[in-house]
């Protein structure tokens, strides 16, 4: 495997090229592993994206520690019955251009994620029928099932609620100027360099606000977002697992880390069209072939130190959906090239794998090049940066992709949308009924082992059909330095800002 290294010079340079905060009071500082994509609740796809807006979109419910359902702008809720939700909203909220957070504010919102044609929200609150205003501080909520993970979606991106003032007036450029009602306001983003965020004097909990401003930084490559960290350029920054020993020997930083809720996998086009017409592409015993030449604990412990946990499901074992009988199977060379003889291809088959350009991703597709030639594939990587890389996939210009899932409080969330006949995250255009049935089922049982039943059944049929191979379950690593107080990792990942302070 190829190995990466960074002189002394380029990693000062990457330090010194004025990066310093200017003279705000507290003013937090933060590496991301990546430039997120849109800043818009209702079209962003990245995890990365998500963290931003987290601090300048609030959502209607929040979730804690123990994966309880915490209302934020809502202040109270009640089931009226099975199919019907009465949201109370938090008096007195305003969002950044000061008009009111009420319930024609969320009706909006919510009507804007489900009805807008670039929507990635949809899926997500595919059980809403209706949505209706029962007076200024009262919403009411109709759907069309029961839904066991309806309010849970709230606790992301289909909870963040949008100034309809402003997104009215911004249309589809809404992302590149977002009006929210979180605790910091959008001020700026220059891409690949900067998105700076500053405190909202009139946010409903801005005594637990600490900072005045926020500046993200992408910062793909990882040992330059820890050099940053070091040299005192960075306050807070994304961390590798290869990268954590040495944050916890540095007396200067701390380590925060949580196991979390989503995962990595390959995902293969087996959709209508010219790239997907191919063995792996179009015959499920070639993509379990491929599986079967693939080791995940070589690629958990080579390129992540044994931190991440090897997974064929996209349900982590955190979540009480976790079909623990569902185990990534062991590599078997033989049973590969078996499977590849029945399927009568010819001799190496071709795998063109797209892949982010960060040198984690580099290094698992590299693993998985070696690996696999082995049993007769032939991996083609190419490289792309992430947004051209989910914009490409999208379309379906690609063979397999290289990509994760942050993960959600509810298992519906990181399964639905992706292996559901046309949800819009589904990139592989799969479509298998009893899959479909199956998910379906499972967003309406109330008793959680009927729910995971059905849940057995998805993974059942989706390990014969292989649209996403998956492959580990990562961990939120956050490296910080030793000054800042009050901060918390979650299993989602996403940067909470409340609360948190830098000390003296």
């Amino acid at each position: 495997m190829t190995g990466y290294r960074f002189g002394a010079s380029a990693l000062a340079l990457a330090v010194s090229i004025g990066w310093a905060a200017p003279g705000f009071a507290q003013t937090l500082r933060f590496g991301l592993n990546n430039d997120p994509d849109l800043l818009d609740p209702t079209t962003s796809r990245t995890f990365v994206g998500t963290a931003v807006m987290t601090a300048i979109c609030d959502k209607l419910f929040d979730f804690d520690a123990s994966f309880n359902l915490v209302p934020k702008l809502v202040s109270s809720f009640e089931w009226t019955s099975p199919t019907v939700v009465v949201l109370k909203i938090r008096p007195g909220v305003t969002f950044h251009d000061g008009e009111k957070l009420d319930a024609a504010a969320v009706k909006y919102t919510l009507e804007r994620h489900v009805n807008t044609p670039t929507s990635f929200r949809r899926a997500e609150l595919g059980a809403m029928e209706k949505v209706e205003v029962v007076d200024p501080g009262t919403v009411k909520i109709t759907l069309k099932q029961p839904s066991q993970a309806f309010l849970a979606a709230f606790t992301d991106r289909a909870g963040m609620m949008v100034s309809p003032k402003a997104a009215e007036a911004a249309g589809k450029d809404f992302g590149l100027h977002p009006v929210c009602a979180g605790p910091f306001k959008f001020v700026e983003r220059v891409a690949q360099d900067h998105i700076t965020v500053e405190k909202y004097p009139g946010y409903w909990d801005v005594a637990n606000v600490h900072f005045e401003r926020v500046i993200y930084r992408p910062m793909p490559d990882s040992a330059i977002r820890l050099a940053n960290l070091k040299a005192g350029a960075l306050d807070m920054a994304d961390i590798v697992p290869s990268d954590a020993e040495n944050v916890k020997k540095d007396a200067k930083l701390q380590l925060l880390s949580s196991s979390g809720l989503g995962y990595a996998g390959i995902s293969f086009n087996i959709g209508p069209n010219a790239m997907a017409n191919t063995p792996i592409g179009r015959d499920a015993r070639v993509r379990r072939a491929f599986e079967l030449s693939i080791d995940r604990d070589v690629i958990v412990n080579v390129v992540f130190g044994g931190i991440y946990t090897p997974v064929a499901q996209a349900i982590s074992a955190r979540s009480p959906m976790h079909v623990a009988e569902i185990k990534p199977p062991a590599r078997d060379l033989v049973a590969a090239k078996k499977l590849l003889a029945e399927a009568g291809v010819a001799l190496p088959v071709v795998v063109k794998l797209t892949v982010p350009n960060n040198p984690q991703s580099l290094q698992v597709s590299e693993v998985i090049q070696s690996l696999g030639k082995e049993a007769g594939f032939e991996v083609q990587v190419t490289v792309m940066d992430f947004g051209t890389a989910l914009a490409t996939t999208q379309r379906g210009d690609y063979g397999a992709f290289l990509i994760g899932w942050s993960g959600l409080l509810d298992a519906d969330s990181n399964v639905y949308s992706f292996l559901h006949t046309g949800a819009p995250l589904n990139i592989t255009n799969y479509s298998n009924k009893i899959v479909d049935d199956a998910l379906d089922a499972a967003r309406t049982i109330a008793d959680p082992a009927q729910r995971r039943a059905e849940y057995a059944k998805v993974w059942t049929q989706e390990r014969i059909d292989l649209p996403i191979m998956y492959l580990y379950t990562p961990s939120y690593i956050v490296g910080a330095t030793a000054k800042l107080s009050g901060y918390k990792v979650l299993p989602d990942g996403l940067i909470r800002l409340q609360g948190a302070r830098l000390l003296p």
